[in-house]
């Protein structure tokens, strides 16, 4: 066996100093040496044999090998790097069997080596990988890198304002407002929001969650006001874009969503009913839905209204199976074949049914004025303004939500898109046109057309815009009955009754708060039904967390009440019915345990402290309280010295001010004789097994 420090045929002089750099013993070899030296033989099995080349010494060749430094001198790592090797050869890596390749200092199948310790590396400047070249490319981000098609963006955008032209006419009518007014919002929707930075494949324009609002602000206020409504609306977002408030929306119970879909669903689908059989809606929701019968009667009645209402029906059943129809028929929006059909059928002869009236699009542009801008000042107008501004920004934003979970590409930043709706509203406003918000139906059809900027919803606007400049008596052959069973299935899939039944399986406690908001959206209004279902949720989230088990018990001459949990206000009824037990017991000592409270409020203490005040003013009463160990909870006084009071003597009685002195009833002697060797702190244990509780408090 060789003898340590001595290789293979005589001791390893160690080699001239090098640059650092760790190499194998055959690394940095190119291919054109000339005097290659003879192999020497292999040593027997065992034996260790250090190589000359290893260990931080110098290889003699590397100085007229043009391949012994890969990296360019404009690599910072690589002079300074001990784990370079040349094409990518690592002097400490094995094969399967453990043994080096490279003739480094390691004996063959895992005998011991003699090779030091890899050395640590140099600090490196952070975000640098190891090794790494300059310029390389690091980890993209989502949607980086993609090159935009420009067919398919165009293509898209095609079929984006296929879906939005008869959404835009039908909320507009909806709305009772010019249908005109409709299609400019969704211009507005393309051309402005669709440039904004906010998000990438989200599309705007009137949506028909508003239609029932809108068509209430008409009526109470005037056509002529809406157009200040929503310009004030529209200010009010861009506000809270820039204090950093969009993502508050993101906060709201999902139960208080769902109720305020539903609560907007539900009134549209009854009061697109009447339009769809060529009558005039009633008025209110309830008035709605109670007006149904005499809507049939009437309809079977007359031959005209019935061919309308067949129109309608067709239309709700061709949007719920089209996309049943085989590929690539389905492919086209069904919203825009039922016109199409609608179309076809009213031009028939003996048909006479209503159909759309479209005027001059510039002609009804209506640009508010002092007069509009003074009701500013009225409270009914600025409760409409207040619920125009929550309900667009929470369905722009909850649109947002739910269009990234669709696609990959880049997400949305909810305050620059906040302040994106913002800038469209005001100039809808500005033009007297519709409040816009982020629509699903049209930005779903965006991704699945296969967008990926947003260029393909910018485009769509301008397609609206052409569409109704150049090709406006093509929308005067669209019947109304067909838009109003387009807007029934808007309102249904709103609705989402499936959504009940699933809620009540998952949460009764969230499907209660839920269903308070549809009903009162539906009965009252909906500002009313929104801050009904968040206070509801704000009450069901605090009950939760108030879960407090309160228990009381009679243990010899000790009267014993255990708290856990969260104690709050909500929870005060419950905690003093249990003082009040305690203290009726009778006992002349009482024992509160609220160690294990993980919360008190400031009711729930100042309860607490009043009951152990008053029940220790009696003189008759000691009582023992174990406060929270919680952050806010009151330090304790300083101890008192050595040789005096609790600590001092453990026979001693707690003075008159004392919290708690025993945590354990049980008498000194008696633990004492079954516990073992007296513990100096005894008295002081919680569980009875000896030893001190650091945690506790005593004054």
């Amino acid at each position: 066996m060789l003898s340590p420090g001595q290789g293979y045929g005589g001791p390893v002089q160690p080699g001239p100093p090098g640059n650092g750099r760790h190499r194998g013993r055959h690394a940095g070899r190119g291919p054109g040496r000339a005097h290659e030296p003879e192999p020497e033989p292999e040593p027997e099995y065992g034996t260790v044999r250090p190589d000359p080349f290893d260990a931080f010494g110098a290889d003699p060749y590397a100085p007229t090998d043009p391949y012994a430094d890969p990296y360019p001198a404009a690599d910072p790592y690589a002079a300074t790097d001990p784990y370079a090797a040349p094409y990518g050869t690592d002097p400490y890596a094995k094969d399967a069997h453990g043994t080096d390749p490279h003739g480094s200092a390691t004996a063959p199948y895992g005998a011991p080596s003699s090779a030091p310790p890899r050395p640590p590396g140099p600090p490196r400047p952070a975000g640098k990988a190891p090794g790494a070249a300059a310029g390389a490319p690091g980890k993209k981000k989502p949607g980086a890198g993609r090159k935009p098609d420009l067919a398919t963006e165009i293509t898209a955008s095609f079929v984006v304002f296929l879906v939005a032209l008869p959404l835009c006419i039908g909320v507009a009518v909806a709305s009772g407002t010019p249908p005109e007014l409709g299609i400019i919002s969704g211009v507005v929707g393309g051309l402005v929001v669709g440039m904004a930075r906010g998000s990438t494949l989200q599309v705007s324009g009137p949506a028909a969650g508003l239609a029932a609002l809108v068509a209430e602000a008409v009526l109470e206020h005037g056509l002529a006001t809406l157009g200040v409504i929503v310009l004030a609306s529209g200010v009010l977002q861009i506000g809270l874009g820039l204090i950093k408030l969009g993502r508050m929306f993101q906060a709201i119970s999902i139960a208080v969503v769902q109720g305020m879909l539903a609560g907007i669903g539900l009134p549209l689908m009854f009061s697109q009913a009447y339009p769809m059989a060529d009558a005039k809606s009633i008025g209110v929701p309830v008035e709605n839905m109670l007006g149904i019968p005499g809507l049939i009667a009437d309809t079977l009645a007359d031959p005209q209204k019935l061919i309308a209402a067949a129109l309608g029906v067709g239309t709700v059943v061709l949007s719920f199976l089209w996309k049943k129809m085989p590929a690539p028929v389905n492919k086209a929006p069904a919203a825009l074949v039922a016109v199409a059909g609608g179309m076809a059928v009213a031009a028939l002869p003996g048909v006479n049914i209503t159909t759309l009236q479209v005027g001059n699009l510039l002609a009804s542009v209506q640009i508010p004025g002092p007069s509009q801008f003074a009701l500013l000042a009225n409270g009914a107008v600025l409760t409409t303004v207040l619920t125009f501004t929550i309900i667009a920004s929470a369905e722009s934003l909850f649109t947002a939500a739910a269009v990234d979970r669709m696609h990959t590409g880049r997400r949305t930043r909810y305050n620059a898109e906040l302040i994106a709706q913002g800038a469209g509203n005001t100039l809808c406003g500005f033009l007297g046109a519709l409040p816009m918000t982020a629509v699903v139906a049209r930005s779903s059809a965006n991704v699945q057309a296969g967008a990926k900027t947003r260029i393909s919803r910018t485009l769509h606007g301008l397609w609206l815009l052409a569409f109704a400049v150049l090709l406006p008596g093509v929308l005067a052959l669209i019947p109304i009955s067909v838009l109003a069973g387009v807007l029934v299935h808007s309102g249904w899939k709103l609705f989402a009754p499936a959504e009940f039944p699933k809620m009540w399986r998952q949460d009764r406690g969230e499907f209660a708060v839920m269903t308070l908001t549809t009903v009162v959206i539906v009965a009252t209004a909906l500002l009313e039904g929104v801050l009904v279902g968040l206070a509801a949720g704000i009450v069901l989230a605090a009950l939760r967390m108030s879960q407090t088990s309160v228990r009381t018990e009679v243990a010899g001459d000790t009267a014993k009440l255990v708290m856990a949990g969260n104690a709050t206000f909500l929870r005060l009824p419950k905690l003093i019915d249990a003082l009040e037990e305690v203290a009726s017991a009778g006992m002349p000592r009482i024992r509160l345990d609220l160690t294990a409270v993980t919360h008190w409020d400031h009711a729930c203490r100042s309860q607490v402290d009043e009951f152990v005040a008053q029940q220790r003013g009696t003189g008759e009463v000691r009582v023992e309280l174990l406060r929270p160990n919680v952050p806010d909870a009151p330090a304790p006084p300083p101890s008192p010295a050595a040789g005096q009071g609790a600590q001092g003597d453990p026979a001693a009685a707690p003075g008159p001010t004392a919290e708690w002195f025993y945590l354990d009833p049980t008498p000194v002697e008696e633990y004492r004789t079954s516990a073992g060797p007296a513990d100096p702190f005894g008295p002081m244990d919680p569980t009875g097994q000896g030893g001190h509780r650091p945690s506790a408090r005593m004054r």
